[in-house]
């Protein structure tokens, strides 16, 4: 990776959803540069674009126009089955559903995507062992998802987002379905990845607070970008004297 130069640079991107003879602009040519290291929030109301912006960018969507850098590799100048072999190595994603395997334990769950891009088992394993024990879960390894608090399950997809050492982490609405409690410690954790470990870290929410607490902001209305601010987050871990969720 060369750190000279941004890890995500999109120009024009424009996304357009066709129903019939009904065309409705998801995303219009918005330009977004993303620095290694930074974690940034996208705010904006329901229908806004967040969660078009974050799939355009990953490549989990296709785009109508413009270009998807990363780390200066153009996303939609790839095959269909290059794009997801690059997403698969230097992408993480953390969804609101959780989207464990319900059958599988913690640490099979964390596994799971490091097997299937063709890591050696032992390596998979060690690795899901200590990304799990980095997010304060390594006395759970062997539980599954319905033996978990919702706290536990977001940490078990964080540290499965990150088992694979990815360049960026998208987080769509991360704490949506926590209670405040739990949302402040999954919040408290992804600070503490990008503070500590300079985990890029791109993050949708809804939830001001949350919001408050990225050292960069980014505010969306009808597919567009209208603010991108920088905010005084001294303080980010307002939850670390509490139990573990």
């Amino acid at each position: 990776m060369d750190s000279d130069r941004p890890l995500l640079v999109a120009t024009g991107v424009r996304k357009v959803y066709r129903t019939g003879s009904v065309a409705v602009t998801a995303l219009a040519d918005l330009d977004i540069t993303v620095g290694s290291g930074e974690l940034v929030g996208v705010m904006g109301p329901s229908g806004s674009g967040k969660t078009t912006l974050l799939n355009c960018l990953s490549g989990l969507d296709d785009i109508d126009d413009g270009r998807v850098l990363i780390d200066g590799r153009d996303l939609f100048a790839m095959s269909d089955g290059a794009r997801t072999r690059h997403r698969a190595h230097t992408m993480g994603f953390v969804f609101q559903a959780f989207n464990l395997i319900p059958v599988f334990s913690a640490v099979e769950n964390v596994e799971l995507p490091l097997l299937l891009v063709g890591t050696r088992p032992s390596e998979a394993r060690g690795r899901a062992l200590a990304m799990l024990d980095r997010v304060g879960l390594g006395h759970r390894v062997e539980h599954r998802p319905s033996e978990m608090s919702g706290g536990e399950q977001q940490r078990v997809t964080i540290a499965r987002a990150l088992a694979g050492r990815p360049a960026i982490v998208w987080a769509d609405e991360p704490t949506g379905n926590l209670d405040s409690t739990m949302a402040d410690q999954v919040m408290d954790l992804l600070c503490e990845l990008n503070e500590e470990e300079g985990q890029t870290i791109v993050l949708v929410t809804h939830d001001g607070a949350i919001g408050s607490r990225v050292p960069r902001l980014i505010h969306m209305r009808d597919g567009r970008l209208v603010g991108d601010v920088r905010q005084d987050v001294a303080d980010r871990r307002v939850g670390t004297d509490l139990p573990l969720g």
